[in-house]
């Protein structure tokens, strides 16, 4: 069995996910090759797939995939995920949420929620002003807002909470 390689094994977990979760096979019988940083040919049981990588999220351990034109979010286990998921130890729910900062000094232009509203990850939080430019600023996971702690036409530095979540 030939088996990608990367520093950290990456493209190993990815072909081995899509072969599991993706094709429905078993990964005993496969050859994947990288044709570049992110397109594999894949043979499972004599027949070729051809896979586009689009995005790895490290963090939720997903990876959204393109193979022979169908799209798919694939998640990758880790050996340390499945002994724990063994042991009926469920991570997700012990992860901390980050409070949303101001990058860079700026002028708070527009908030776009409300303290207590339920947000999903990507949601729109706040429009900063900073060097004649609005940037939006989303949330990085599922939360909810705890207290927004500026207001609209205030200056904040760099490093400032703007958000806190939950």
């Amino acid at each position: 069995m030939y088996q990608v390689q990367s520093s950290k094994g990456l493209e190993y977990k990815i072909a081995k996910a899509v072969v599991e979760q993706a094709l429905n096979q078993n990964t005993e019988n496969w050859d994947c090759i990288q044709i570049n940083d992110y397109e594999y040919s894949l043979i499972v049981n004599q027949e070729s797939y051809h896979i586009f990588v689009e995005s790895i999220d490290t963090a939720s351990k997903t990876v959204k995939t393109f193979i022979n034109d169908t799209y798919y979010t694939l998640s990758i286990e880790e050996p340390i995920d499945v002994l724990l998921k063994k042991m009926g130890i469920d991570l997700s729910s012990t992860i901390k949420v980050e409070p949303l900062k101001a990058p860079m000094p700026g002028l708070v232009f527009k908030i776009l929620v409300e303290e207590g509203q339920e947000i999903t990850k990507g949601t729109p939080l706040l429009i900063l002003e900073a060097m004649k430019m609005e940037n939006v600023f989303k949330a990085s996971s599922d939360a909810t807002i705890r207290k927004i702690l500026v207001e609209e036409g205030q200056a904040v530095e760099k490093s400032t909470v703007l958000i806190e979540l939950d």
